[in-house]
């Protein structure tokens, strides 16, 4: 699918707010509401829209700790990238995971209640793994820029 000027403003409008009903949109992009729809369905069947989710505030959902862990595997097991995200799917602490270059076979974002709690996760969870060689975490003090909230300035 081509991309104009009209879809990429509709896209960067519903990144900022999702929740723009089909009018509000139509009337930001200078469309019919019909014709804005039709837009709007391309981009979901084609699949440049994945899907629509609420930003939620971790602190007020119990998991305020955050750490950046990058983990390296032992790859001269057989099946240990399998293993590994066969793992990953059963900790809810885990909330990305991506696989990466360089040092680290993965990056994970990993949210807990507190410190205690992710240590927890680490001593009992992560470094339990069969062929886990290396874990280095890296505790997020402040977030200053994230999806969907304005970027600080200053």
């Amino acid at each position: 699918m081509t991309l104009d000027t009209i879809d990429l403003k509709m896209l960067a409008l519903l990144q900022k707010e999702g929740r723009l009903s089909n009018q509000q949109l139509a009337e930001r992009v200078a469309l019919s509401p019909s014709a804005c729809l039709r837009r709007l369905r391309a981009l979901e069947d084609s699949g440049v829209i994945l899907g629509y989710q609420a930003i939620v505030d971790p602190a007020r959902t119990g998991q305020p700790f955050e750490a950046i862990v990058h983990v390296s595997l032992d790859q001269s097991q057989p099946g240990w990238h399998e293993a590994f995200v066969a793992h990953l799917a059963d900790w809810p602490e885990v909330r990305e995971a991506s696989i990466v270059t360089g040092a680290s076979n993965y990056i994970l974002q990993v949210r807990t209640a507190d410190l205690q709690a992710f240590s927890g996760f680490v001593v009992d969870k992560l470094n339990r793994v069969h062929g886990v060689r290396e874990i280095c975490s890296h505790i997020v003090m402040r977030k200053i820029k994230t999806p969907g909230q304005p970027s600080p300035r200053g």
